[in-house]
């Protein structure tokens, strides 16, 4: 097990006197990665970083190592979740969380849960995610501008969206989003505030589960909570609980912040907005690019090596702390051309956003389909639509795994 570091005082490049950067690493804006990522692949694959909890990781930035690490069960997630693991934030999160699990349990939970969440569940979704872009945008049109897009448009979407998904009361959408931010906390909140907003959703969700019981709707609670009381306990009540968390908070912080950055990313690049407003058509290709260049995070789940194993020429060894970066990987030059270079007509695009294997994201569907309703339309119906600051000023939120920008205000 790895011991817990005091944190050493850093020099002015953010590393500490043993030589070891802090992770994660500071971006010179919302939308350029830290440099330290072009030069560890070309130099130092894998290499040592220091946890906002003062433990030791290695960070993985070749796309090929990502994969490795993102498919291969020797990197486990179970791991994660045991007494003195090495942890990435303040707080540890050893709950039955789906993304906490390793086969077989994984694949017995997912397999239940993809049952229900099935792309024809989001298909008919997809109405009512337009539904609710145009009364936003109705909204926001006569408000006037400017407006501050990430109020208007990025957060309240894919929280009405996964309110509906889920069947969570939409009066209690700010409480969540509170309790998710701290769920997310990497750094910034001291970890008793982190374990009580921990505490605080598993009781909300629990107390949601039980009314689901007595009145169960057509939501995707109210099948996981049949499936657990019909199918002869497959799918155990803490596992239903902490299922409606992971989707609860994995369901709208990600997309918040991918709105956010995309409609950024195009209105900084404005021969690439005007080749999508040419062809709103390709907006799929354009979304794909978007979620490469501009993820809403840099890092995938922390994984532990169950035994030594060999990545990038560097020897990981058991019991060791990985963190695959999906950022880096999506910029590797030697899985993409012109890896830099943001283009909204680039054909082959694996990237790694949504992850790989067997924890790949299972919202992907609905996340695309929300990004690609929000962002065409969005620029269809404000066809002068600019930044109403420059975007040096744009804030940022900080102490997050998620990043972007905290308010993006615009003008048409």
């Amino acid at each position: 097990m790895a011991e817990q570091h005091a944190h050493p005082a850093t020099d002015q490049n953010g590393a500490a006197p043993d030589g070891i950067p802090d992770y994660p690493f500071e971006r010179p804006s919302a939308l350029e990665p830290c440099p330290h990522y072009a030069r560890m692949r070309q130099q130092e694959p894998v290499g040592q970083v220091r946890m906002p909890s003062g433990d030791l990781a290695h960070l993985v930035t070749s796309y090929e190592d990502v994969r490795t690490v993102l498919s291969d069960p020797r990197f486990s997630r179970q791991a994660t979740t045991r007494p003195g693991a090495p942890r990435l934030g303040p707080a540890p999160q050893n709950f039955p969380s789906l993304l906490n699990m390793d086969a077989p349990e994984h694949t017995r939970v997912r397999k239940l849960v993809s049952r229900e969440f099935t792309t024809r569940r989001v298909n008919e979704l997809r109405p009512r995610i337009q539904e609710h872009t145009d009364r936003l945008l109705d909204a926001m049109e006569e408000a006037g501008p400017p407006t501050d897009l990430i109020a208007a448009l990025a957060f309240p979407l894919p929280v009405t969206i996964i309110c509906e998904l889920l069947g969570v009361p939409f009066e209690d959408r700010e409480r969540f989003a509170g309790w998710s931010a701290a769920f997310l906390a990497t750094a910034g909140l001291p970890a008793e505030q982190v374990l009580a907003s921990q505490i605080v959703l598993h009781g909300y969700l629990s107390g949601l589960v039980a009314d689901k019981r007595t009145q169960p709707g057509t939501d995707l609670l109210s099948a996981l909570v049949a499936i657990h009381d019909t199918d002869d306990g497959r799918l155990s009540e803490q596992e239903l609980i902490f299922l409606g968390i992971s989707m609860l908070v994995a369901g709208h912080e990600t997309t918040v912040n991918q709105i956010g950055n995309s409609v950024l990313a195009l209105l900084t690049h404005p021969e690439q907005l005007a080749a999508v407003r040419r062809a709103p058509e390709q907006i799929g290709r354009a979304t794909e690019e978007m979620l490469r260049m501009y993820p809403p995070g840099d890092e995938g789940l922390l994984r532990i090596a169950l035994e030594d194993v060999e990545l990038g020429g560097t020897v990981v060894p058991a019991g060791s702390a990985v963190l695959p970066s999906l950022g880096s990987a999506n910029r590797d030059v030697c899985q993409f051309a012109d890896a830099d270079t943001f283009d909204v007509s680039r054909s082959s695009n694996p990237h790694l956003s949504f992850g790989q294997g067997a924890h790949y994201c299972l919202g992907s569907g609905l996340a695309r389909a929300e990004l690609e309703i929000a962002i065409g339309t969005l620029l269809n119906r404000f066809p002068e639509l600019r930044l109403a600051v420059p975007k040096e000023e744009l804030p940022r939120p900080s102490g997050r795994l998620v990043h972007g920008v905290s308010q993006l205000p615009v003008t048409w």
